[in-house]
C-alpha cells in the first residue's frame, strides 16, 4: 500500500508529511524506555510484512498488520512505521519513496490508532479465545480498510487522471484486507495465551 514517486500532488504530500510529523513526535514523547525493545520488534515486524508486494499501478498490495501495530503500540505505531517505511525506501528494494514517506506513513498508522482506541481494551477485557480472535480480526481487517481508504481519497484529490485509478487499487486490497484479519485474529489470540502483558501499550 506503498504510494510511489512523483504519483502525489504537493497539496496531499503537505498534508501527509504534517499528520505524519505530529504523530511521530506524540509517539516519541509518550514511548517509555520499557517499550523501546517491544517498539523494535514490531517495526521489524512491520517491515518484514510488507515486503510480500504485488505491483498495482502506482500502488502496491501486501500485508500492512496496521491493527496489530496499533493495539500493541498505541501512538508507538507512528514511529514504528517512520522507520520501516524509511528503511524500504532507501534500500534496494525501493517501495515507496523519501517524498511520499508522510503520506505512507500516515496511511498506515492513522487506521492503527483508531484501532487502538477501538479495541485494545476490549482485547484485553474478553476471555472467551473466540471473542478475542474474532476482535482481533476486525481489527486487523478494519486498520487495512480504512489505510485503504485514505490511499484511495489520497489519489482520487491528486487528479482525475488517478479516479479510476484509485478505485482499481481499493478493489486489489479487499484480498488484503481478509488475509490481514485472520493473521491478526490469530496473533492476538497467540499474545493472549503467553504473554498478555503485550497489549498494554503505555503509549496510548
Amino acid at each position: 500500500m506503498h504510494i510511489s514517486e512523483g504519483v502525489l500532488s504537493a497539496k496531499v504530500l503537505v498534508a501527509g508529511a504534517a499528520v505524519a510529523a505530529g504523530g511521530v513526535a506524540v509517539g516519541l514523547r509518550r514511548m517509555r524506555h520499557d517499550e523501546v525493545p517491544k517498539t523494535a520488534v514490531l517495526t521489524s515486524a512491520l517491515f518484514v510484512a510488507s515486503l510480500i508486494h504485488v505491483r498495482f499501478g502506482p500502488s502496491s498490495a501486501h500485508p500492512i498488520l496496521n491493527g496489530l501495530g496499533g493495539v500493541i503500540l498505541g501512538w508507538a505505531v507512528f514511529p514504528a512505521f517512520l522507520v520501516a517505511l524509511f528503511l524500504q525506501a532507501i534500500l534496494p528494494i525501493q517501495f515507496g519513496g523519501l517524498t511520499t514517506l508522510g503520506v505512507n506513513v500516515a496511511n498506515m498508522a492513522v487506521p492503527a490508532i483508531v484501532c487502538y482506541y477501538v479495541f485494545n481494551r476490549l482485547l484485553r477485557r474478553m476471555r472467551s479465545r473466540v471473542a478475542v480472535f474474532a476482535a482481533g480480526v476486525a481489527a486487523g481487517a478494519f486498520g487495512v480498510l480504512m489505510g485503504v481508504g485514505l490511499l484511495v481519497l489520497c489519489l482520487w484529490t491528486t487528479g482525475k487522471g488517478f479516479r479510476a485509478v484509485s478505485v482499481a487499487v481499493g478493489l486489489a486490497h479487499i484480498p488484503v484486507i481478509v488475509i490481514d484479519g485472520l493473521l491478526t485474529g490469530s496473533i492476538v489470540v497467540f499474545l493472549r495465551r503467553v504473554r498478555p502483558e503485550i497489549l498494554e501499550a503505555h503509549s496510548s
